[in-house]
């Protein structure tokens, strides 16, 4: 087994969507606006531009091993229902996405800041399960810390204005999501 990762807060992004997506008027109960708007993104340099592109990929659930390579060995990815502490357990998140979505399409995004160490851009992801096949749009707003080498280094994905802790009964589900999900997806083992 291998050793404990370093403290994921370390690593952690906690953008102020208040400060980075203001929009008084948009939105009456918090005055920031989650949708995005492509026209408005920051320029992204050819490197920040692939790594955006693969996670959009992955959110649209055409999972690669090229484009999970985007992520450092141990990375970390952490949204409403996971905490996944190592590239292959991201994997299994985002390889689980066809088994269950009936599709899943990325319909805008929207950089909003890009420096050498972290990307955060607003997302609108259109999400349709297998089961229900009642189409819904989600909003997030994504960061992603990158490490020395480029590679994502911390994944944070908050959904539709809730950003969310990592104490209690939640970070033990959604660890035991992240730590097991894999047992179901059987991302590729290399990972």
């Amino acid at each position: 087994m291998s050793a404990p990762n370093p403290a994921p807060q370390s690593y952690e992004i906690r953008p102020d969507p208040q400060d980075l997506m203001s929009n008084p008027g948009h939105n009456s109960s918090t005055g920031v606006d989650y949708e995005p708007h492509p026209e408005r993104s920051v320029p992204l340099s050819a490197a920040h531009e692939r790594i955006v592109r693969s996670i959009c990929n992955l959110y649209s659930g055409s999972a690669s091993e090229d484009d999970m390579h985007v992520y450092a060995a141990e990375a970390v990815y952490d949204d409403p229902w996971s905490y996944c502490d190592t590239r292959y357990k991201i994997a299994g998140q985002w390889y689980g996405i066809p088994k269950v979505m009936a599709s899943s399409r990325t319909l805008a995004t929207e950089v909003v800041k890009d420096t050498a160490s972290e990307i955060i851009f607003k997302l609108r992801q259109e999400y349709t399960p297998r089961v229900a096949h009642l189409t819904k749009a989600v909003d997030s707003l994504v960061s992603l810390a990158l490490d020395g080498e480029g590679r994502v280094r911390y994944h944070k994905d908050m959904w539709n204005e809730k950003d969310y802790s990592h104490e209690g009964l939640g970070k033990v589900l959604k660890t035991l999501n992240g730590d097991h999900l894999t047992k179901v997806t059987q991302p590729p083992g290399e990972l």
